[in-house]
Order: structure tokens, then C-alpha cells, then sequence
């Protein structure tokens, strides 16, 4: 009974001096500075470094694996093995050269920003990677992501692919998910002679703004492209039902009538 005690007290001593020895070196590993860095001066502390890295992630949605390689179940930050984190330095660069010239092209003073509702200076004028990136590692336009699918799976794929945007995205800072959004890729489809997928985008968007007049204007016109000048009036006029103060509904409605 006795050596059993004294082997478990002796277990529990070990597990403790591991667990402190674990901690002490998790200590250490997150006090150690950075080194390797380029961007900024090379005594900048941690603690700052890990704050920019935060921000980093926010703006771009993406986690420290992005740039940074991983080794025995650590980060190795050190290592520019990664393209990922040689373009990151680059894009640094060029948003701190963009902030350089910007009070100058707004006709600013440098750290001026936007007056405040009670009249004290808001935020400086600057650019950030969140101005750009809006939660994606390569920006890009919704509408672009809409017309490649489209292009690649014809009108229904670009439907299915915004719908899924919109169900992963929706009330975020990545897309534009107000009346326009439609708006602008269904007259990409028009101007790519696609007047049949651009009233399936339409006729969606009414699903979300049913009030939209511009939706049923440009509904119009692209059911007039198709040769339905009937249901192009019908539409021009629930266009100018909602909105009486838009002169260019009433004018397309006049001359739709008058051909």
C-alpha cells in the first residue's frame, strides 16, 4: 500500500514539473521578439507586431497559417518560405506609400479626419487593408464572382453562386448585398446579350425589394430585348407606380408606348 502511494505521489511530482516546465517555455516562447522582421524597425515589441497581425486577419479572414509556415505543430515566423508572406510585406508597403500622398490628393492635413457629428475630428484619413480586402485574401467584386460561375455554368450557376454568397455573407463588410448588387449583374447579362439570365436575376431581386422601381425598369428593359414589349410596359409602369418622381421610367414608359 505504501509503495503504491509514494508511486503515485511520484507521478504526480513529475506531471507538475512537466506542466510548469510546459508553461515556463510557452512563457518564454511568447515574450521572445520577432526576428526576420522587414517592414518595421527591427526593435518593434511583440505585443504591437501581434496587434497588426490581429488587424491582419480581420480585414483579410484568414488565420496565422496563411502567411506564416507551420513546423512540428509550431509557426516558424521567421520563415519567408511562404508567397503569401512575401506579398503581404510588399502590400504593406503599398498602403503606407498610398497614406503618404492621400492628405494631399483629398486636400487634408495628415492625420485630419471626417468632422464628427458634434463637431470634433474623427478618424485620421488613411488607408486600411480592410478598405480593400473587406474580409477576403484576394478582393474581388461580387458581380465577378457571379459572372465567372455564370460563364462557366450559364445563368442558373451565377444564381446558385450568389445565393450562396449571400447565405455565408450577408450582413458582413465582404459584399453588397442592397437593391443595386442585382442591379449590376443583370446588366453585366445584358451587355453580354443575355437577357434571359438577366431577368432571372431580376426577378430575384424583387424576392428581397419587391418595391424596387429600378428593378422593374430594368426588368423592362430586358423583356423588351427579348421581344416582350408587353410585359416591358406592364413593368415600366408598376416602375413608375412606386416611383412617380422618376423621369427616366416615365420617358423609356413614353417611348415604349410610342413605338
Amino acid at each position: 500500500m505504501k509503495r503504491a502511494s509514494s508511486a503515485i505521489a511520484l507521478a504526480m511530482v513529475l506531471f507538475v514539473g512537466v506542466l510548469v516546465s510546459a508553461q515556463t517555455q510557452t512563457a518564454a516562447d511568447q515574450a521572445a521578439p520577432f526576428t526576420n522582421l522587414q517592414v518595421w524597425p527591427k526593435d518593434t515589441s511583440r505585443a504591437v507586431i501581434m496587434q497588426f497581425m490581429n488587424a491582419f486577419g480581420d480585414s483579410l479572414g484568414v488565420t496565422c497559417d496563411y502567411c506564416h509556415v507551420q513546423q512540428g505543430g509550431k509557426f516558424d515566423f521567421a520563415s519567408d518560405e511562404k508567397r503569401e508572406k512575401r506579398v503581404a510585406r510588399q502590400m504593406i508597403l503599398l498602403r503606407d506609400s498610398i497614406n503618404v500622398v492621400l492628405p494631399a490628393i483629398v486636400g487634408k492635413p495628415a492625420g485630419a479626419g471626417p468632422t464628427s457629428v458634434n463637431g470634433q475630428p474623427g478618424a485620421p484619413v488613411r488607408v486600411l487593408c480592410s478598405s480593400c480586402h473587406r474580409g477576403l485574401p484576394i478582393p474581388r467584386a461580387l458581380a465577378d464572382f457571379i459572372t465567372d460561375a455564370s460563364t462557366n455554368g450559364g445563368g442558373a450557376a451565377g444564381m446558385a453562386k450568389y445565393k450562396e454568397l449571400r447565405a455565408k455573407y450577408y450582413g458582413g463588410q465582404t459584399f453588397d448585398f442592397t437593391e443595386g448588387a442585382l442591379l449590376t449583374i443583370a446588366q453585366r447579362s445584358m451587355t453580354a446579350n443575355k437577357p434571359d439570365d438577366a431577368i432571372a436575376y431580376l426577378q430575384q431581386n424583387l424576392e428581397y425589394y419587391p418595391k424596387s422601381s429600378r428593378t422593374y425598369a430594368a426588368l423592362a428593359q430586358a423583356k423588351n430585348a427579348r421581344g416582350d414589349k408587353a410585359s416591358a410596359i406592364k413593368d415600366l409602369e408598376k416602375a413608375v407606380e412606386l416611383d412617380p418622381a422618376s423621369a427616366q421610367a416615365k420617358t423609356q414608359l413614353q417611348q415604349l408606348k410610342g413605338q
